[in-house]
C-alpha cells in the first residue's frame, strides 16, 4: 500500500514536469492544422480538460469519498485519486489537439511586463503551496498512517489508523501567509501563469481559457465540501477572508 502511494506520488510530480515540458515547448509553437479541423480540434480539447476536470471535482465529493472507501482501503483513497488524476493529466497533454494562431506577441517593455506577471504566478503559487503538506496532497501521509508504529515521535508523521477502515485524520485549515488575503491564492498563480504569456499561441489561449473557466465553476463547490469538511470553522474563515480567486473582485 504504501509503495503504490509513493508510486503515485512520484506520478503526481512526473504529471506536472511534463506540464511544464508541454506548456513551454509544446503550447509554445503555433498548431498546424487545416480550417476545416479547427472545430473538431477544439472540440477535442475542451472534451480533455472537461474529463479531467470532472474528476477533479466530482471524485473529491464527500460522497464519492464515501463510496470509494468502501471499495478500497481508506488509507489508499487519496492516493487512488492522486494516480487518477495524474493520468488524466497526462491525457491531456499528450491528446491535445494542435490550434493555429497566435492570438498575441508581446515586445519591448510590455514583454518584460508580461514576464513579470508570470513570474508573480510561480511566486503566488509556491508560496501557497508551501504551507500546504505536499505529502498529504500526495496521498502518502494516508498510506503511511496505517503504518506508523504506535508510539513514535511528533517527526515520524500521524498516528496509526484504528483499523483498515478509518482514514487518516485531515490535515488542518491553512489560513497563514497568502490565505490570509485569498482563499484559493493557488489558483489566482496559475492564472496569473498562463495568461501572462509574452508570446500567446491559440493553443495557450484555449487552454488558459478552459482551465480558468473550470476554476471559476469548481471553487464553489470546493468550498461546500469544505464546509462538510471543516465546519464552522471555514464558515469563520469566509467571512474574515473575503475574497475568493482575485483581491477586490471575486
Amino acid at each position: 500500500m504504501l509503495v503504490a502511494a509513493w508510486l503515485g506520488a512520484a506520478l503526481f510530480f512526473a504529471s506536472l514536469t511534463y506540464f511544464a515540458y508541454f506548456y513551454l515547448v509544446v503550447l509554445a509553437q503555433p498548431g498546424v492544422a487545416p480550417p476545416s479541423q479547427l472545430p473538431w480540434s477544439i472540440a477535442i480539447n475542451i472534451a480533455l480538460f472537461t474529463a479531467f476536470a470532472l474528476h477533479h471535482s466530482v471524485f473529491a465529493r464527500t460522497g464519492i469519498k464515501a463510496a470509494l472507501t468502501r471499495a478500497l482501503p481508506a488509507a489508499f483513497e487519496r492516493s487512488a485519486y492522486v494516480w487518477m488524476a495524474s493520468l488524466l493529466f497526462f491525457g491531456v497533454c499528450l491528446l491535445w489537439q494542435p490550434v493555429p494562431g497566435i492570438a498575441w506577441q508581446a515586445g519591448g517593455p510590455l514583454r518584460v511586463l508580461l514576464y513579470g506577471v508570470q513570474v508573480a504566478g510561480i511566486v503566488v503559487t509556491l508560496q501557497s503551496a508551501s504551507r500546504l503538506n505536499i505529502w498529504d496532497l500526495s496521498g502518502v501521509r494516508q498510506a503511511r498512517a496505517r503504518q506508523q508504529p504506535t508510539g513514535g515521535n511528533a517527526h515520524d508523521g500521524p498516528p496509526p489508523a484504528t483499523d483498515a477502515t478509518t482514514p487518516a485524520s485531515p490535515a488542518p485549515l491553512e489560513v497563514t501567509g497568502p490565505y490570509r488575503w485569498l482563499r484559493h491564492p493557488i489558483y489566482l498563480g496559475w492564472v496569473l501563469l498562463v495568461f501572462g504569456a509574452p508570446t500567446m499561441t491559440a493553443g495557450r489561449l484555449l487552454f488558459a481559457t478552459i482551465s480558468t473557466a473550470y476554476l471559476v465553476v469548481a471553487i464553489p463547490i470546493e468550498e461546500r465540501s469544505l464546509v462538510q469538511e471543516f465546519g464552522q470553522s471555514y464558515r469563520d474563515y469566509q467571512q474574515q477572508v473575503r475574497w475568493r480567486l482575485v483581491p477586490g473582485i471575486w
